[in-house]
């Protein structure tokens, strides 16, 4: 029982940390970054400043996270989880990571000097890649989770029910 228990709960994490990411990533590409182009373009880099400073810490936390669990699952794969899926799951996470820190961050610095319309449409842009690329995570996990939970079903059905004296 131990075992099913340790195994499962880096996958729920997983799955939330992803899920999270997600929907933000989604909310980003498809509502936040197409507002910008609205936002004062004569004190735009004070708005871009404000927004850095408020969504690190938002997204610094479950991007942490997805890295820690995901190197633990690749290391310590839950029993019943396909060994390729961890790794694809690692695979899309550097491509995230290497779109942020390679792509986005410049186009945000570049924008905290002020408007300029070809880096926010660079930005818009090149963040369909993380778009794209925590959709597919997401897949990933929930994908992780199916294989363990039909592997695992009377063990974790267990769990989740109340106990009974005897």
């Amino acid at each position: 029982m131990k075992n099913v228990y340790s195994g499962v709960r880096p996958l729920v994490i997983q799955l939330l940390a992803t899920s999270f990411m997600t929907g933000l990533i989604w909310f980003v590409q498809v509502v936040h970054y197409p507002l910008m182009e609205g936002w004062p373009h004569d004190d735009f880099g004070s708005w871009e400043v404000a927004h850095r400073e408020h969504t690190g810490p938002v997204v610094i936390p479950p991007m942490l996270i997805e890295g820690v669990v995901a190197v633990w699952l690749l290391v310590h794969r839950p029993r019943g989880v396909n060994p390729f899926l961890p790794v694809l799951g690692i695979i899309a996470l550097l491509g995230i990571w290497g779109s942020t820190f390679f792509l986005q961050v410049p186009c945000h610095l570049q924008l905290s000097t002020g408007w300029d319309a070809q880096t926010h449409r660079f930005l818009v842009t090149t963040n369909w890649i993380r778009t794209i690329l925590w959709s597919f995570r997401m897949a990933l996990s929930v994908g992780m989770f199916w294989q363990f939970w039909l592997l695992h079903k009377p063990a974790l059905a267990d769990l989740a029910s109340p106990q009974q004296d005897s």
